[in-house]
């Protein structure tokens, strides 16, 4: 089990939820450009990684309620498709302020593990191409690199085709 920095007494939120489930995770740090304009892309550059490796967290809005999307740094979020996975009839991006406060995280640092709140999770069906992906450990400049599959049972997410 992998622990990695953070705050003093174990870590980020979704690190100490990661070792309280018993999952196997690695934390990679790198040196965080406040100037990024893709916080994912300046995480698969600086830890040398393939982009469709290392996915970003969204924080989405489907018929009003709050909801994750889970998908690579290398392309963008089909809302439709969202949508659609949830049962919703409609989906659109969350306001950065209320993706912070249901999250405890501030933007570009959201991980889909260890949120204030619970939210309907879908993690993009190409995770599962990989044998273990990156995600937002909780805060820029740090990542996890755990597998698809815990990922998904830690969140409680679907799956689904909803990157493009």
């Amino acid at each position: 089990m992998a622990r990695g920095p953070g705050r003093p007494g174990g870590g980020t939120p979704a690190t100490v939820a990661l070792a309280a489930a018993g999952i196997d995770f690695t934390v990679h740090a790198y040196e965080h450009d406040p100037r990024a304009e893709s916080f994912g892309l300046e995480a698969a550059r600086a830890l040398g990684l393939d982009p469709h490796r290392v996915f970003k967290t969204l924080m989405a809005s489907a018929d009003g309620r709050l909801c994750v999307a889970v998908v690579p740094v290398s392309g963008q979020l089909d809302l439709k498709a969202l949508a659609r996975a949830l049962g919703a009839a409609r989906a659109t991006m969350a306001e950065v302020a209320a993706a912070e406060r249901a999250t405890g995280y501030v933007a570009g640092g959201i991980s889909p593990i260890g949120q204030r709140r619970t939210h309907p999770t879908v993690v993009d069906a190409s995770a599962f191409e990989h044998d273990t992906i990156f995600v937002s450990a909780g805060r820029r400049g740090l990542d996890l690199e755990v597998t698809a599959g815990d990922l998904a049972m830690i969140t409680g997410a679907t799956t689904g085709q909803i990157g493009r």
